[in-house]
């Protein structure tokens, strides 16, 4: 069976042309220089890739990958793709460009679960590993053929028989004309001895990339519409669907039956929603914040509201919404001066560690406090990825999960905060095995610092445990955490770093509109004293209009920040002082009809 590819499609625009030249000749040298399994590969194709596009022919697999274990109709069953914070077994990467991004990725992957390295040197590798005080526990190399660095994208998807029944993998058309990156997910499905499907054949074909998916576990993926223009005949990738054929060929393999699509970014010449976007949980999106007006700032603002004027969580509320800074390149923004393609989303969970891309830069600092925030917990560790954000890649785009074989998944929607002083609060979760669950546990307390409470949970049928907190007075915090063990003997709990991770909710008083802005909190701005990307949170109890601006110590405004309604929660707004005189300013709130100000240093 074979995979005719002629043309990639790639934007010409002048934009984008400025873009791309800044790596054209490199890439080219590199291209032909280099050994085809070894070659440092941008993450866009390259002049060299698209000359060859309209002769290019790759065989499914190579002859010696075969396995009797693949399948391209699909499964049989119906199934679930897991999302990237459900526990792993191990994490995929091909060794070959960024050896210091690569040797980080292993010394805090090893830490959670095996590291799988492709190489066709192992030993130059483990001399690599070892000479950085690294060892080789938990690290196996695999001697499969591959092109690039690129392992997110032309990696396996794991999927679940009826929800967490038996592992399979989802092998996709990848949008690029790299043969032997292609065949990566069955060599490693033969090494793991797991299934693989393909969407390679007849009316399944599918054109996908991997940095341009996410998914929620529920069945809810995320996508820009480069799934569209690489799936039309146009492409050159020799398939043809609209958009419903390739909603049902997503349906069939990865059992996604909301596919949201957002329009693709001026700027981001690859088109991957993993540069500018990242999941947190079912419910919370991590959204990537340019100043107003600025590069792709815009467009993603549009995206996101479209997002959340079109769709709910999977819990039938809201999404919740973490803003956190592309900041600049030596003060410029995409495309001007050829700045690099900055972002802190292009993380990566592995298990209970998050690494995080830095670039050696003051806004590093902010990025990574925003992370750990959202993620209590979670071991938030910054890589510095300042090699590879020249071909428009960072650490998601180089590393790929591969789910448990037994996964025992537990899904909650964390409790809201509350005016209730008197009735218990009701913790509820969807808990499975295959085995089935033999108990649950729900865990709490109002201080960290001391020991939980523990209560049995109840299994209130169709998979669902309900256990209670006891009600607590005005003004208490509340952590918790669920626990569940199945009758194999499986452990888990959710979230997966409890209980140094949790739950949690307020206790608040009584409504009134003389206490809704007590329940406003415009929270500590950081970095103060500030030179370079300010963040200012606030938090209110309801949707509500906001108006943020800097002003000086003579009351002229410098900047408008923010204008609009902002989301129940917290909202993180952000201020670029990388330009303004050394000196102090002042931040003003309009919320509704009142206002706050707080003061803002800046070196």
């Amino acid at each position: 069976m074979f995979r005719s590819f002629k043309t990639f499609y790639f934007r010409t625009h002048s934009k984008s042309c400025l873009y791309f030249m800044k790596n054209f000749f490199l890439a080219v040298a590199v291209f032909v220089a280099l050994p085809i399994f070894s070659q440092i590969l941008p993450h866009y194709a390259t002049a060299v890739e698209r000359s060859q596009m309209p002769d290019y022919v790759v065989p499914l697999s190579m002859e010696s990958d075969r396995t009797s274990a693949e399948f391209f109709n699909p499964p049989t069953t119906p199934v679930r793709t897991m999302a990237e914070w459900e526990e792993s077994q191990g994490y995929l990467i091909a060794w070959t460009s960024y050896p210091a991004m690569l040797r980080e990725i292993v010394r805090y992957g090893k830490q959670e679960c095996r590291m799988y390295v492709l190489t066709n040197n192992a030993a130059s590798v483990i001399s690599d590993l070892q000479s950085n005080g690294i060892d080789t526990a938990q690290v196996s190399f695999l001697n499969l053929p591959f092109n690039s660095v690129w392992s997110r994208d032309y990696g396996q998807w794991c999927v679940y028989t009826n929800e967490v029944d038996s592992l399979l993998f989802i092998d996709w058309i990848y949008n690029r004309n790299r043969p032997k990156d292609d065949t990566v997910p069955v060599g490693l499905a033969n090494y793991l001895n797991v299934p693989v499907y393909h969407t390679t054949q007849g009316n399944n074909k599918l054109v996908n990339t991997g940095g341009n998916f996410m998914c929620d576990g529920q069945g809810t993926g995320f996508a820009s519409k480069l799934i569209l223009t690489d799936n039309l005949t146009s492409a050159g990738f020799g398939v043809n669907h609209t958009e419903a054929e390739i909603d049902t060929i997503m349906k069939n393999f990865m059992g996604i039956d909301r596919y949201i699509k957002m329009e693709t970014l001026p700027y981001d010449d690859i088109h991957h929603i993993d540069m500018h976007l990242k999941l947190l949980n079912e419910e919370t999106l991590m959204v990537g914040q340019y100043p107003p007006g600025t590069a792709d700032g815009p467009q993603i603002e549009a995206n996101l509201q479209y997002v959340l004027s079109h769709y709910h969580s999977v819990f039938g509320t809201p999404y919740k919404v973490v803003r956190i800074p592309m900041p600049p390149d030596n003060g410029q923004y995409p495309p001007s001066n050829f700045a690099n393609y900055y972002t802190y989303t292009n993380a990566s969970f592995i298990n209970k560690t998050i690494i995080v891309p830095t670039y050696g830069i003051p806004e590093d600092s902010t990025a990574l406090r925003i992370w750990r925030e959202a993620c209590p917990g979670y071991k938030v560790v910054g890589i510095n990825s300042s090699s590879s954000i020249p071909s428009l890649g960072a650490l998601h785009c180089i590393t790929k999960e591969i789910g448990v074989s037994d996964p025992l998944l537990i899904i909650h929607q964390q409790l809201s905060d509350t005016y209730n002083t008197a009735t218990p609060y009701a913790v509820k979760a969807k808990i499975e095995h295959r085995s089935g669950i033999q108990s649950a546990t729900l865990y709490y307390t109002t201080d960290t610092t001391q020991a939980y409470h523990s209560i049995p949970m109840t299994a209130i049928g169709n998979d669902r445990w309900q256990g209670e907190i006891p009600a607590q007075m005005v003004g208490t915090e509340v952590f918790y955490y669920i626990q569940a063990q199945a009758h194999s003997g499986k452990q888990q709990v959710r979230p997966i770093v409890a209980p140094l991770g949790f739950f949690h909710f307020k206790v608040l008083g009584t409504t009134g509109i003389s206490e809704v802005a007590e329940n406003e909190q415009i929270e500590v701005i950081f970095p103060n004293p500030s030179k370079g990307m300010t963040c200012l949170p606030v938090k209110t109890e309801r949707a509500s209009a906001i108006a943020i601006t800097c002003i000086n110590v003579l009351g002229k405004t410098v900047q408008q920040i923010f204008k609009g309604t902002t989301l129940p929660g917290e909202n993180k707004f952000f201020l670029n002082t990388s330009t303004f005189a050394a000196g102090v300013y002042f931040i003003r709130y309009s919320i509704e009809e009142r206002q706050y100000t707080r003061r803002l240093v800046v070196r």
